[in-house]
Parts: structure tokens; C-alpha cells; sequence
């Protein structure tokens, strides 16, 4: 029995092994985790299919795999006496039949006729009856499978008859016509005098003194990748500012050990989730994302927020979803869950997709203003650093406030400054005006929560008044 790698998920058609858990002679259980693929930023467990003795096994910690590729041999399972080839796809039938149709001739050129007036197109096959063009039953079977309209086709035997070879002149024309068109704007954008990029060049650092060598992680490459992507494809430009963090800070310390017994923590970031969906919802510009193929701008009408978790294989964003629609309580649990399961790479892919805005939080650290990179294809990104006591003129008292400096990345294509200063102003308000009532468990959060027992409550009340009559 082969085991082979199988589809990971929507877009994942390949990855990189971390972990190895078997070696030949053991004996493995069906559904049994026999090697972790760390695909994208995610790993995935991936079990066998089929109980056995692994006979061989033909990749190791390191190797790039994709789908259908094979990791293990098993014998002595419950499908050991199958024909190896049963384990296999049946190969998909090769296009052999359609090629052999069209004889290898040297590559003729389809001379487009001088246009008609009423017809731009290279030619048009005109019927008064509306007859179809003349064509062999094989000649319309090979148009009808490639999709090709006969009556743009001239035939060039007796009576305007369309033969295999006519078939084939008219595509390579076809093929001369999409190259021109697709050759043309390319090379009218170019600059001739952009030099090529240079070659990588590999420097001897041990010249100079003793140096150690680590070959980069599949993650640190994954993102290398993604981040140099969208600094090349998104023109940034970064908003700085300062947000009063005093009430809230305060609040957080006053409620915190409520939300604890009740298995959440309430931290600066979940307050900071929902400053931010509603300055989305006032700005829904921050909501959208370009879509370059199309040339249009798309705005979603769901709020799914990516948080920053710093790991030690590196930076890993999974998303929160409806963020709109959940309590700041079930926020707070929800961010420390997933939080968790990024740092020990339990995350799934699917966790980690979908996002319409990101928030980088490096308050914990330390650091002022830096500079975000957009989590493509969203077009901004908020970063956080670390409050600071400071002092503040307030109602012409000089006084001592905590301020968290914040800095928002945002795609210049898409928004302009003043966009962004005004939304950087409207987080700021925010979380500057954020209501006490919804911090309290006892608030508009709990309430949210209670809904369900005391409505159950109620109808059981109801039931046995009904009784009683």
C-alpha cells in the first residue's frame, strides 16, 4: 500500500516535512499522524491512510513534497494485496488524438483578407439560408472541441469547403494575433534602459573571521517571500500618531482578573479590535482590496481582523472573524486561543486566510513608531508600540497621561493621506472615548452572553404557568 501526500486544502498543492514520526519496520495505525507539512505558515498533520508495516519510507525531514507524491510503502495491511497499480491514478489520457489530427507541416501564415465594411473580423462565413460552412463531420468535431466558430475560418477548397489544414492555419493564426497583442504593451513599458538584476552573489565571509552558518526555515523563506512581495507590488506610506491609553489601561488592570476566572484575558489588543472595526465601518475604504486583474475596487461587508503573533519560527498572522458581531469578552478568549495555537504551529491554513485588516502589536516589547508592511492583498495595517508616560496641557492644566504611538501602513493607490489621517484620528477617538459599560462583564458583554439562559429561563417559566391553568 502506498501512502501518498494528499490535498491539503484551496490553493495548497505543495509543502515542506518538519516532522518525520515513523522509520521502516514500525507498524502504523490507520489515521495515525505519520509526518508533519508546514505549508504557507500552517502545518498540517498528515495521517495514513491505510494500517501497515512501513516497508520504506521515500522522503525525509527537509523535502519539498506535493500532492499525490509518495512517503511511504506499507505492507501487510488490509490493502497489501491490491495490485500496486490500484493505489495509483489511472493516468489522465494525453491530447495525442486531437495533435495527430493536425499533420506536422511547415507553419504556413494565415493571411487575414482585407476587411469588409460590415465585418472587421478577418473573415465571415455569409449564408443566405443560413446554412453552416461546408466542413468534414471530424473538421466541425475538432472546432467544436477547441471552440472554434468555422464560420471565421475560409475554406480553400471547391465551394469555400474548410479542411483540417484551413482549421489549422486559422489558429496559428489565432496564436500569431494573441502573441502580437500581449508583446505590444509589454514592450511599449518596458524602459530599454532598465538593467537586469543581478545575479546573487555568494560572499566568503570566514575571510575576515570565524562565522557560523543556519540554512533559512521554510517559514523564514515563506515570509521573506510574502513580505517582499508586498513591499514591491503596494506603494506604503505610514501615519504616525498618539493615542491616550490612560482610562483604558487602567480599566484593563481594574476588570482583568474578572475576565481570568472566567477563562479569557482582557489585554490592550482585544479593546484595540474593536476601535478598529469601528473605524472600518466609518472608513470602509481600509476594508477593501484592489483587484489588479479586474482594475476594481472590492469592499467587504464582514470584518475579519489578522493579529500579528511573534513565534519562535518567526511572524505568524491567523485571523479573527466577525469581529463586528462578538462581545469584547468573547474577543479577548477567542485571541487568546488562537494566539496560542500559532505559537506551538497548530494554526490551519484556513485560520490563516480571509483577513480584510491587520494589527501589529509590539507594545509588549518595546520601540516607538515603525514602519508596517500591508498584509497583502489587504491595503492597511496598524502597528502598535508600547505607551509612555508623558506630560499633557489638558484643559490648560499641565497633567500625566500614558500615550501609545501607532503607526498605519496603507496602499497609496488606494487611499490618499487625508484618508488616513482621519482614520488613524477616528481609532484614536475610539479607543480614547471606549465605554466602561462594555469592559465590565457585567455590561453589554455579559448581557450578550445571558441572553440564551434567560430566555430559557422565560420559557420554562411560561410552560409551567400553562400547567398550573
Amino acid at each position: 500500500m502506498d501512502i501518498r501526500i494528499p490535498r491539503l486544502g484551496e490553493g495548497a498543492d505543495n509543502g515542506t516535512v518538519i516532522s518525520l514520526f515513523v522509520k521502516e519496520g514500525d507498524k502504523v495505525e490507520k489515521n495515525q499522524t505519520i509526518l508533519e507539512l508546514e505549508n504557507e505558515k500552517a502545518v498540517a498533520p498528515i495521517p495514513a491512510s491505510e494500517g501497515g508495516v512501513v516497508s520504506k519510507v521515500h522522503v525525509k525531514v527537509g523535502d519539498r513534497v506535493s500532492v499525490g507524491q509518495l512517503v511511504l510503502t506499507l505492507s501487510g495491511g488490509a490493502s497489501s494485496a491490491q495490485p500496486a497499480s490500484a493505489s495509483q491514478p489511472a493516468p489522465r489520457p494525453a491530447q495525442a488524438p486531437v495533435q495527430a489530427a493536425l499533420p506536422a507541416v511547415a507553419a504556413p501564415v494565415y493571411a487575414a483578407p482585407a476587411p469588409m465594411p460590415a465585418a472587421p473580423a478577418p473573415f465571415a462565413y455569409q449564408s443566405a439560408l443560413g446554412i453552416a460552412p461546408p466542413a468534414a463531420p471530424s473538421v466541425r468535431k475538432i472546432a467544436r472541441d477547441l471552440g472554434i466558430d468555422l464560420g471565421r475560418v475560409r475554406g480553400s477548397e471547391s465551394g469555400g469547403r474548410i479542411v483540417l489544414a484551413d482549421l489549422r492555419d486559422y489558429i496559428q493564426y489565432l496564436q500569431a494575433a494573441a502573441f502580437s497583442a500581449a508583446a505590444a504593451p509589454q514592450a511599449a513599458q518596458a524602459p530599454a534602459s532598465v538593467p537586469a538584476k543581478p545575479a546573487a552573489e555568494s560572499i566568503d565571509f570566514s575571510k575576515w573571521g570565524p562565522v557560523t552558518k543556519k540554512p533559512l526555515t521554510s517559514l523564514r523563506k515563506k515570509i521573506a517571500e510574502k513580505m517582499q512581495e508586498s513591499w514591491n507590488a503596494i506603494p506604503h506610506v505610514t501615519q504616525n500618531d498618539e493615542v491616550d491609553v490612560t482610562d483604558i489601561m487602567q480599566w484593563t488592570k481594574a476588570y482583568g482578573p474578572a475576565y481570568e476566572k472566567q477563562g479569557a484575558k482582557l489585554t490592550l489588543t482585544a479593546l484595540i479590535l474593536k476601535a478598529c472595526v469601528h473605524a472600518l465601518k466609518k472608513f470602509p475604504v481600509f476594508n477593501s482590496s484592489l483587484d489588479e486583474a479586474t482594475g476594481e475596487l472590492v469592499f467587504k461587508e464582514y470584518y475579519h481582523l489578522g493579529v500579528a503573533v511573534d513565534t519562535e519560527q518567526g511572524l505568524i498572522v491567523p485571523v479573527l472573524r466577525d469581529i463586528d458581531k462578538k462581545s469584547l469578552f468573547e474577543i479577548s478568549r477567542e485571541l487568546g486561543e488562537i494566539a496560542e495555537k500559532t505559537r506551538q504551529r497548530k494554526v490551519s491554513l484556513e485560520e490563516l486566510k480571509g483577513g480584510t485588516f491587520t494589527i501589529s502589536n509590539l507594545g509588549g516589547i518595546g520601540g516607538q513608531h515603525f514602519t508596517p508592511i500591508v498584509n497583502r492583498p489587504e491595503v492597511a495595517i496598524l502597528g502598535v508600540s508600547r505607551g509612555v508616560l508623558k506630560p499633557v496641557i489638558r484643559s490648560q492644566k499641565l497633567d500625566q497621561r500614558v500615550l501609545m504611538p501607532v503607526s498605519l501602513s496603507y496602499d497609496h493607490r488606494v487611499i490618499d493621506g487625508a484618508d488616513g489621517a482621519r482614520f488613524v484620528r477616528e481609532i484614536a477617538k475610539a479607543i480614547e472615548g471606549f465605554p466602561e459599560s462594555e469592559i465590565k462583564l457585567g455590561g453589554a458583554a455579559a448581557k450578550k452572553s445571558e441572553e440564551p439562559a434567560k430566555a430559557k429561563t422565560e420559557k420554562v417559566k411560561a410552560a409551567a404557568g400553562k400547567g398550573k391553568r
